[in-house]
Parts: C-alpha cells; sequence; structure tokens
C-alpha cells in the first residue's frame, strides 16, 4: 500500500518488530527524580494477553496466534505525545508532564510517531514502538529460557476509548483524547490516553499475532508496553503481562497442564469495544 503525501508516493510498511529508532536527544526522567513529587506522572500498565485464537488464513502455511492487547493509564496524570513531522512518514514525538500546581513540563525521550497503514484500511498517527509481542520458550519450573519469536506490530495509538478504571483519582467522565489523526498531511499532531482510559485492541486487528509454526511446548505470551521507553513514567517496573501456552494451540485448554505464572490483570471482556 502507498499514500501520496506532500507530492511523493511512500511506502508506509512497519519496520521489523523490535527495530531500534532513530532516536533523538533524550532528556532525564523527571518522573523518578528529586522533582517527582511535584508532577503528575503517567504510569502504563499492560494487562494480560486476552481472547487467543489461531489463524491459518492470514499467512499462507503459517499458523498464527492471535491476541488482544489492552494498554491501561493509571498515573497520577496522563500519557500525552505531541509529534512535529521530520520526514514523510515520522514524527518526532516529546512528552508533557502535567505539574501539581499547574502548568507542564516538556521532554525529550526520544519517542516517535509513525504513519501507518491499518484497521479500517486506512493511515493513521501512531505511537511507534508503543508495544511488542514476544514468545519466549518455559522450563519444567515455568520460568523463561529463551525469546523464540516476536509480533510484527509496534505501533499503537494513544486515545481515550474505553473507561477501565473509572475508580482512579483525578480520571475524566468523558474522553479527552480523541482516535488517532488519519491526515497524511499534517504536520503535529497528539496523541494521548487520560487517567484511568485505555485503548483496545483486539485480537482480529492487524498484526495482533505471533507466528507459532512448528512450536511444541510450554511458552510464555508476553505483552510489554512502551518497550524502548519512549514514555517517561512514575514505574518503570509494571509494563509486561503474560499468558502460559501449550504449543500446538487447543481453544479451551490454553496452557494444559504447562508450569508458570499468568501475569498482569485480566482483561474485562464486558469492556471489549
Amino acid at each position: 500500500m502507498a499514500i501520496c503525501c506532500a507530492g511523493a508516493v511512500v511506502a508506509a510498511v512497519e519496520p521489523p518488530a523490535g527495530s531500534p529508532p532513530q532516536r533523538a536527544n533524550v532528556d532525564d526522567n523527571p518522573c523518578i527524580g528529586a522533582f517527582a513529587a511535584g508532577l503528575r506522572c503517567p504510569d502504563m500498565v499492560m494487562r494480560r494477553p486476552w481472547g487467543l485464537y489461531l489463524d491459518k488464513l492470514t499467512k499462507r502455511r503459517r499458523v498464527l496466534l492471535r491476541a488482544g492487547n489492552v494498554i491501561d493509564s493509571v498515573g497520577a496524570g496522563p500519557v500525552e505525545m505531541h509529534g512535529v513531522r521530520y520526514s514523510r512518514v515520522y514524527m518526532h514525538a516529546r512528552q508533557r508532564i502535567y505539574k501539581r500546581g499547574g502548568g507542564r513540563l516538556v521532554v525529550r525521550t526520544g519517542a516517535r510517531l509513525r504513519l501507518k497503514f491499518a484497521h479500517l484500511s486506512r493511515y493513521w498517527w501512531k505511537f511507534f514502538n508503543a508495544a511488542r509481542f514476544e514468545l519466549w520458550r518455559l522450563d519444567a519450573q515455568g520460568e523463561r529460557t529463551v525469546k523464540v519469536r516476536t509480533g510484527p506490530k509496534v505501533s499503537y495509538c494513544l486515545r481515550d476509548l474505553t473507561h477501565t478504571r473509572p475508580g482512579l483519582r483525578r480520571t475524566p467522565y468523558l474522553p479527552v483524547y480523541p482516535a488517532c489523526n488519519t491526515n497524511p498531511l499534517r504536520r503535529q499532531v497528539t496523541l494521548g490516553t487520560s487517567v484511568g482510559w485505555a485503548d483496545i485492541y483486539p485480537p482480529s486487528y492487524p498484526e495482533q499475532w505471533i507466528d507459532v509454526t512448528g512450536l511444541r511446548g510450554c511458552f510464555a505470551y508476553v505483552h510489554i508496553a512502551d518497550p524502548e521507553n519512549g514514555v517517561y513514567e512514575s514505574n518503570e517496573d509494571n509494563n509486561e503481562a503474560q499468558v502460559v501456552v501449550r504449543l500446538p494451540f487447543r481453544l479451551g485448554e490454553r496452557r494444559r497442564g504447562c508450569r508458570g505464572r499468568d501475569r498482569g490483570h485480566v482483561h474485562d471482556p464486558r469492556q471489549y469495544p
């Protein structure tokens, strides 16, 4: 697929999963420093992969294990990124962190936004390296030993889609951040997720999978929020979630005796958009 952008035809193809971004100069994380008490810093928490099922149609002769994901915003303030375009498909993104006494702090984290072809057959300005899917082999005690596969999807929106944590302090009753912008000519965009809100990606959405062709045994299916630390948070140690699976996968018998611990908050199917 290609689009016309500023007079040029540009292919918007997702880089390989885990590809390092061309990071801009970065600032120290103020959310874990001496001035953190004066800030309403965000905190992103990944829920467990959910809705797992096999897909043998998307890629010929390949078996894909699909899963949905949810990144909750649970900090004292929102996740907010402001992008300024520097190439045909990329924007440098600076993070805005709100102060408890009013105003905001703008920091460089090295994050980028990317124009990405995705669901509804449209192009969207998304947060590049917002998440990553990994598959880890487990030993007899249920501990991770080696990473064997990664998923193709790394770009996600930040928006207020579902009010997943309405009981949190300072969570807005109505959404503040809309869906990601679809204008390929935009020079600047702002993405964000308010406290207590989340964007939910169903397992059927494009690239919500890991290729599990030929694999047998016990594995951890892992979802990681912000794996490249493009968002500075008050807690950088709660961004992973996992479920244990036995391959070949059978619906209704996800782990079939495999040892190991599922990690992360469980997704509530009643919050499915």
